[in-house]
């Protein structure tokens, strides 16, 4: 079993991230590059800020919470964040959830679905690639960005998505298939 997880990074009222982020689980299961693919919505894990006393290298977690995402995470071959830009960066929530953890994150790609207004959110996206690099994950190139995210979402609908996100989803998933499977034999070796 492939497991991907696509994490819902945006926590506050009247996010527009978990709609994109269905759309994207929809996708990824016509796309039928993973066998278990789960949608993680951050507001639901409900992370307080950084409470563990312990450097998260030694994975000594002594928060049931702590315990439960560390899991979650392990479980994981590869990932998909869905990611807002605030301020020219990525949230606070999501970063907190990353720094959580270290090495239930290594040898893992990462797949980037970004939004917000005219710079559909890369100027996040390439921000965080500093920080997933440090934890031994590799974001694949391809990526969604979603410019004026909020003209492509109906309320019935939900998200309506042009042939231009559709094709970059399907390029995203086909690298992350790839790379998840070159990475393997890392994630497979015990790690020191």
């Amino acid at each position: 079993m492939v497991k991907l997880k696509i994490i819902i990074a945006s926590t506050r009222p009247g996010r527009i991230g978990l709609t994109i982020g269905e759309w994207f689980e929809s996708h990824s299961k016509e796309h039928g590059g993973f066998d278990d693919i789960e949608l993680v919505d951050l507001a639901e894990v409900d992370l307080p800020f950084m409470n563990e006393p312990h450097h998260p290298r030694l994975g000594t977690y002594i928060h049931q919470h702590t315990r439960d995402w560390s899991a979650k995470v392990a479980e994981a071959d590869a990932f998909v964040f869905v990611m807002p830009e605030y301020n020219f960066g990525y949230n606070a929530e999501l970063k907190n959830a990353i720094d959580y953890l270290h090495r239930e994150w290594q040898y893992k790609p990462v797949g980037l679905v970004s939004y917000g207004g005219v710079s559909a959110g890369t100027r996040a996206a390439q921000m965080i690639k500093q920080v997933v690099t440090t934890l031994k994950m590799t974001p694949v190139v391809e990526s969604v960005s979603i410019p004026f995210v909020h003209q492509l979402v109906d309320e019935e609908e939900g998200l309506v998505p042009n042939e231009v996100m559709t094709g970059s989803a399907t390029a995203m998933l086909d690298e992350l298939v790839r790379v998840t499977e070159a990475l393997r034999p890392l994630r497979s070796t015990p790690m020191a």
